[in-house]
């Protein structure tokens, strides 16, 4: 439903249990024993738990009570009702929420606020609940509009008065598939592509280490985002707090947030480390949708570089010759999905007042499909990884063309005291001569290149052909052999991969 309270008509508000704010940042929150029931969110669990649970979609029942209804004569419309409830998709965040109302149960006990019976029959009836979800035998009601409603009448149905105090002061390995690909392919050298133009020879291990670190940020932003977001609302209330004596820093401990958010008017209010989440989430679909457009173009016969495995590919229903990289094609397309997601909390988000808007209640479904989705990519990509064959043989031969290593001679005269500029012309002039006899740089003979400049001496063969082109590499990052080995040996001991199995 909404944040920490939403407000339904002039001087009637109801509080909720646990914001989408607090999902998110309890998800990315360590999880801490500094009270018994702390425990660690698996997000995949809960939602293989809602398969097995029921929704009851049953409008003709009589209607119960609405827990916030004391100022209401009437009831909402069943149009109504089906519009604004959002248990259809947010019961997935029940751990979060029984656990959130666990550590206000024992912070409301501590403060004096409720007795220690009454938190002791509190916490015995969320963990039945929680049973009952786990097992499948909790109907969600969608009268109940949201999950933190769902479970809270269901804790008042269960124990009765004690239910009610509750409420009280609150308001609602990709990386190792490529290192482990890299490590099994060394020395493979594969044309390097700019503007999809062929550019200079490269070694395949190169290649795919950059998209290892390209990974490795990705991991970073996720961890910085962690740190804005690794704070607790609980306790914010409508949006100016309560008078009454709640510790939040009781909670957001117990909870292993690093603090209580230090404004409740932000708290309610702000989904921008959602949008930070969301942000981070988008690149990491990037950098999978540029590996996965790669490996497509990879596997087609026009480059024929890769050959995925039968395990990883599908086929034609009318072309019976067809084998398709549809796992690859998919994380291209599913990026364009994680990347609306951001879009449609942007623009969600860009004209909200202060503070809580009802608006806020659409912030759930962008959080969790980016999540269900990114998940699935990562995991499919380290998949396809461990199943695809490169064609040394058809990229041997592809090598040739393009002159790839005219860059290479161009460092040669300057090594010769050729200024960049006057290089770049000669070896321009000299492919124009491979060009029109339909050979490599390598196979004119000294003579044709002394024409374009007497520097040459027979020492420049030493740097023609993609084996010597691809050992003049030297710089730090580059793609020389001994730099990439030495790339290839910190990410094997970063990611304590066992080299020759492969294994973690």
């Amino acid at each position: 439903m909404e944040s920490l309270l939403c407000e339904l008509s002039p001087g009637s508000t109801v509080d909720l249990p646990l914001s989408p704010s607090s999902f998110l940042r309890q998800s990315f929150s360590s999880s801490r024993s500094h009270i018994s029931f702390s425990r660690k969110f698996e997000i995949s669990c809960a939602s293989e738990t809602m398969n097995a649970s029921h929704t009851d979609l049953s409008a003709k029942k009589p209607k119960e009570a609405k827990l916030w209804g004391g100022r209401f004569e009437k009831g909402v419309t069943d149009l109504v009702e089906k519009f604004t409830e959002s248990i259809s998709f947010d019961k997935i965040m029940y751990k979060q929420d029984i656990l959130g109302s666990k550590a206000h149960a024992s912070m409301l006990a501590h403060q004096g606020l409720i007795t220690v019976s009454d938190r002791d029959s509190i916490l015995q009836g969320l963990d039945e609940i929680e049973r009952r979800i786990d097992a499948g035998e909790f109907v969600w009601r969608t009268d109940r509009e949201d999950v933190h409603m769902n479970i809270e009448a269901a804790l008042t149905d269960m124990i009765g008065e004690p239910a009610k105090k509750l409420h009280t002061a609150r308001s609602r390995n990709d990386q190792v598939a490529l290192v482990t690909l890299a490590a099994k392919n060394e020395g493979l050298i594969v044309p390097g592509y700019t503007h999809l133009q062929r550019a200079q020879p490269v070694l395949l291990q190169h290649l795919l280490l950059a998209y290892v670190e390209q990974l490795e940020r990705d991991a970073g932003r996720l961890l910085d985002c962690r740190v804005r977001l690794n704070f607790c609302p609980l306790g914010a209330c409508a949006l100016a707090g309560t008078g009454l004596p709640i510790n939040r820093f009781m909670t957001s401990d117990a909870l292993g947030f690093t603090a209580p958010m230090r404004n409740s008017i932000d708290a309610v209010s702000d989904r921008d480390f959602v949008l930070e989440f969301l942000s981070a989430n988008s690149i990491i679909a990037i950098h999978l949708s540029r590996l996965g457009e790669e490996w497509v173009l990879w596997a087609s016969e026009e480059f024929g570089f890769l050959t995925p495995s039968d395990s990883v590919s599908t086929g034609s229903s009318i072309m019976p010759q067809k084998k398709n990289p549809d796992p690859m094609e998919l994380v291209r397309g599913k990026s364009a999905r994680i990347i609306g997601d951001l879009v449609s909390l942007l623009v969600l988000c860009k004209g909200l007042p202060q503070a809580y808007n009802r608006d806020l209640q659409e912030d759930k479904e962008p959080v969790f499909d980016s999540v269900r989705t990114i998940i699935g990519m990562l995991e499919v990509s380290a998949e396809f990884a461990q199943n695809i064959t490169f064609n040394r043989e058809r990229i041997q031969k592809a090598l040739p063309a393009g002159h790839l290593d005219a860059t290479t001679l161009a460092d040669y005269l300057v090594k010769k005291g050729v200024p960049f500029r006057t290089s770049h012309d000669i070896v321009g002039r000299s492919v124009a001569l491979c060009v029109s006899k339909n050979c490599q740089l390598q196979d004119l003979n000294l003579d044709e290149l002394k024409s374009f400049d007497p520097v040459f001496e027979e020492d420049v063969y030493e740097f023609l052909g993609v084996e010597n082109a691809v050992k003049k590499f030297c710089s730090y990052g580059s793609t020389g052999s001994e730099c990439v080995a030495a790339q290839l040996t910190l990410w094997i001991a970063k990611l304590d991969i066992n080299r020759d199995t492969g294994d973690q």
